[in-house]
């Protein structure tokens, strides 16, 4: 016998497929067919729409899975925050592992969220709740604090960059940070806060910026115009004094908006410019953030070539 989904939506509760018409065979029949994937416990969606959705995507909609599957069966009291609540403000993740996680202030007795929530206990202030599509969520600025605390540097970094970019109040941040002295995953909070940088457009280029730090390589401008008879461009990042350019190749760079082909003959009509001006370039992927012995070698190697040889590549940065 064959079972067709509802139409409508891609993303429903037990009770909802009950009620349009599917039994509970004719649920496992098609979880079996692979037409229907259980996302948590008592929701489901539709499978071609669920593996059409990268991690990013993917892990938001785990959050509304969780609101649309406990509608009926919790109080509410309490609201989506750290990761999920990440998610739901579009802020980038790295590394983020794909539980529901929510903040309430008491935990209920008798409720049960299930292994794929993480239930955290504390009280809110009115500021530090909002709004996001409809769903209860920590504020900007109270969602970094909270995935910062649970993070590496690197992970920080990324999601403190991405929040500056995105107009998070950092003094609001930073006197949190003040409050939280002493307490776990406090470093990893402050470090993010010294490096946060809204100029950096990826992931990619906030872990670089990090990874340069941490190697204590002179810091590059970051985002540095140049011009030539093409035009100004903007280079990721730049030690000019040097005249030497660091450029992160993301992938999205060359696959979103134009074909590869377009993309790569203004790269290189673009870098022929700046090396008739005496730029050297130095790219870098993903791959190379994570070889560091061999990423610290080409950017010392580069800064050693390049034309201002009485300028240290090294800079001493105070510990703490």
């Amino acid at each position: 016998m064959t079972f067709e989904l509802p139409a409508t939506a891609d993303l429903w509760r037990t009770d909802q497929l009950l009620a349009s018409g599917l039994n509970s065979r004719a649920i496992a029949q098609l979880v079996q067919g692979a037409e229907l994937v259980r996302v948590r416990r008592g929701t489901y969606a539709r499978a071609e729409w669920w593996r059409g959705l990268n991690s990013t995507v993917r892990r938001r909609q785990r959050v509304f899975a969780h609101s649309l599957g406990t509608l009926r069966t919790s109080p509410g009291r309490f609201v989506y925050s750290h990761v999920s609540g990440a998610s739901l403000h579009y802020l980038q993740l790295w590394k983020a592992d794909d539980r529901v996680h929510l903040t309430q202030e008491k935990c209920p007795s008798g409720i049960s969220h299930g292994r794929d929530v993480v239930a955290h206990t504390r009280s809110l202030g009115s500021r530090e709740v909002c709004f996001v599509d409809g769903l209860p969520c920590t504020s900007l600025e109270r969602t970094v604090v909270d995935c910062c605390l649970m993070f590496t540097v690197p992970q920080a970094v990324i999601l403190m960059d991405h929040a500056a970019r995105m107009g998070a109040d950092l003094g609001l941040v930073r006197a949190r940070c003040t409050d939280l002295a002493g307490r776990n995953g406090v470093v990893a909070l402050r470090r993010a806060l010294e490096l946060a940088d809204p100029r950096s457009e990826s992931a990619g280029e906030s872990l670089t910026r990090e990874l340069l730090r941490r190697l204590r390589i002179t810091p590059p401008e970051v985002q540095y115009v140049v011009r030539t008879p093409l035009g100004e461009h903007r280079l990721d990042f730049a030690w000019p004094e040097r005249k030497v350019a660091l450029e992160f190749d993301g992938r999205p760079k060359y696959f979103d908006y134009r074909p590869t082909g377009d993309v790569l003959f203004a790269e290189r009509r673009r870098e022929k410019a700046l090396m008739e001006q005496g730029w050297t370039f130095l790219r870098i992927e993903w791959r190379d953030l994570f070889n560091e012995v061999e990423f610290k070698y080409r950017v010392l190697r580069a800064l050693s070539h390049g034309t201002a040889a009485d300028s240290p590549p090294f800079r001493r940065f105070r510990s703490g």
